[in-house]
């Protein structure tokens, strides 16, 4: 009887079990930030860059998160060999200066146990910006192939590309820049 009422007590003083964060590494096959931007009035441009780096890390139970992604900028892919290395110009991207464009959260926003709005600072050629990404799809669950768990969304911000001093061009070329970004991202 005493050992009962020893594990009963126990179990009321007990410190409630709490979810650790999980961090995953973003799956760089699966991960593209692309962008688009209206080209003289005449149609939307669609670009993406090739390479992204970094991790999440999401406790779904907790309602937090985090997000560190780093882009390539010299992988820039707008279709055509000769404007890729146009865009990575001083005028636009810079890249021999800033090869790196970088997003690190400030504070994610959750609608039950899912992101909805990762607020956070994008650094384009060394200039800091807030920026707000909307989660518009997410999803988390056992991945069939790889047999961990993982993690997918979709996210889109819009920024001006003269507050990077990317601007040139513009009014002609837009200033608003649409990102949307792809992102895989898997458990060890």
């Amino acid at each position: 009887m005493n050992k009962i009422l020893i594990l009963a007590l126990s179990s009321l003083f007990a410190a409630p079990a709490l979810a650790s964060p999980t961090t995953y590494d973003i799956e760089p096959s699966h991960t593209y930030p692309r962008f688009s931007y209206n080209h003289l009035g005449y149609s939307t441009q669609l670009s993406r860059f090739n390479k992204t780096s970094g991790t999440v890390v999401l406790d779904s139970e907790a309602r937090t998160g985090s997000v560190d992604i780093r882009i390539d900028m010299t992988s820039v892919d707008t279709g055509s060999t000769v404007f890729d290395e146009h865009i990575q110009g001083p005028d636009f991207l810079d890249t021999k200066q800033f090869p790196v464009a970088t997003f690190k959260s400030r504070g994610v926003k959750f609608d039950g146990d899912k992101p909805v709005e990762v607020d956070g600072v994008l650094t384009i050629k060394g200039i800091a910006k807030p920026v707000t990404l909307k989660v518009t799809s997410f999803q988390r669950k056992f991945h069939p192939m790889l047999k961990r768990d993982a993690i997918g969304a979709n996210a889109t911000a819009t920024i001006k590309r003269s507050e990077f001093n990317a601007g040139k061009h513009a009014p002609f070329v837009g200033d608003e820049v649409t990102l949307d970004i792809a992102v895989e991202a898997n458990a060890p």
